[in-house]
């Protein structure tokens, strides 16, 4: 007998296993008890030698041939190496959003210390950049995606409300009151009017994500329809808040805002749909791209405006959209509680609700400040909101998901 099958009979024969010890008197060949073990079974046992610990693999292959070999204990064979380093590359790809509080923050630092890291970036990029972050949403979505988000209509409405009903409320009084009580230029209250009249950006979604995964497509359902409906009502609101006071182009804005956000969404739904291989392909590598693009945006216009920032009414204006941003959060986050109090998942959708209400697309009214309205000031409250939405939004991004791991 073959010194592995005298060992494999020798288990077999060991009286502590059950269902064998009953089978005495029936004697089989060894090679059929083994072969009751499936194809390609290990038994392995622990041996020592020398003082080193070794692992003896019995194979049993599907012919019934028996083989073995000597393997350390630690030992990884190299298809399992190179398997767990391209999990681990697409891992780390996947989740560069995870830094994006420490982007933001750290552009902020150098753009103030040192603007020209961010000059070059000028404001002919912000639609291209803005239409890459738009891609990326409608390449990260799919049609199963907002099915299952439309089935929840009162969400997306209370989402709805809070961006384009709420949000201008605070926009106009903010900006009245910077006019009115503090006697700033009426561009800058102007500004302020804008911020409140756009879409939802992008970064709330990654927001949402981070704090509340399965929250994701809620979010990007609510940005994608607060962004493709703001082709007619970002004119509106434009036109009824400060219409009057300075010229807005309604046409030209419409035009721009169905080619940085309307198109770039359907093109990234369009991919996701029919070219799914190329699809998944190109996902991994938008996160870190998005992560880039996101600190060129948040850096860029604070460093072009860094002057206005630092002017005497800088701090001022600072203030003011502090005091818009943390009145359009808390209000989406009550908003959410009233409405759905009764709801299994309060806490996520106010969550949501909060993100989508306080972090607007700032990017698009300074795109869309620098190409319609005349006077430079107008521009100053976007830019200087692109950062500190940024900063509040991300700031309960790390509350908020250090409370959900509890």
């Amino acid at each position: 007998m073959a010194p592995a099958a005298a060992a494999a009979a020798a288990v077999l024969r060991r009286p502590h296993l059950a269902g064998v010890h009953s089978l005495a008197g029936r004697r089989q060949p060894v090679v059929d008890r083994v072969s009751v073990l499936p194809p390609a079974t290990r038994v392995s046992w622990q041996r020592g030698s020398g003082g080193v610990a070794m692992r003896r693999r019995l194979w049993v292959s599907a012919s019934g041939s028996m083989e073995q070999d000597d393997v350390g204990e630690d030992a990884v064979l190299p298809s399992q190496v190179v398997e767990e380093g391209k999990v681990d590359l697409l891992k780390i790809l996947r989740s560069a959003n995870t830094v994006i509080p420490h982007i933001v923050l750290g552009s902020t630092i150098l753009a103030l210390v040192y603007p020209p890291s961010f000059t070059w970036f000028t404001t002919r990029y912000y639609a291209p950049a803005l239409g890459f972050l738009m891609f990326s949403v409608g390449v990260n979505s799919s049609v199963k995606d907002f099915v299952e988000a439309i089935k929840r209509p009162d969400a997306i409405a209370a989402g709805y409300i809070g961006q384009f009903v709420i949000k201008p409320l605070f926009g106009f009084l903010f900006g009245t009151l910077a006019v009115a009580v503090l006697n700033f230029p009426t561009a800058l209250g102007a500004g302020i009017m804008l911020v409140s009249c756009v879409s939802g950006a992008q970064l709330s979604n990654y927001a949402t994500f981070l704090t509340d995964p399965h929250m994701a497509p809620l979010s990007i359902v609510m940005t994608a329809l607060s962004t493709a409906t703001a082709v007619f009502v970002t004119p509106t609101l434009s036109y009824f808040l400060i219409g009057q006071k300075l010229p807005v182009d309604v046409k030209g804005m419409m035009s721009s805002i169905v080619q940085i956000v309307v198109a770039p969404i359907a093109a990234g739904l369009l991919l996701n749909r029919f070219l799914p291989r190329l699809c998944a392909a190109i996902q991994p590598f938008l996160p870190p791209l998005s992560v880039f693009v996101t600190a060129l945006c948040v850096g860029s216009p604070l460093a072009i405006n860094i002057k206005a920032v630092l002017s005497p009414f800088g701090l001022a204006i600072v203030l003011l959209l502090f005091a818009f941003h943390t009145s359009s959060f808390l209000s989406g986050y009550h908003l959410a509680g009233t409405w759905f109090h009764k709801s299994a998942d309060v806490k996520a959708l106010q969550r949501t609700i909060s993100f989508e209400t306080g972090m607007q697309s700032s990017l698009l009214a300074l795109a869309l400040a620098n190409k319609f309205f005349p006077d430079p000031l107008v521009g100053v409250p976007p830019a200087i909101s692109v950062v500190l939405m940024s900063l509040m939004g991300f700031s309960l991004v790390m509350v908020w998901s250090k409370k959900t791991e509890t």
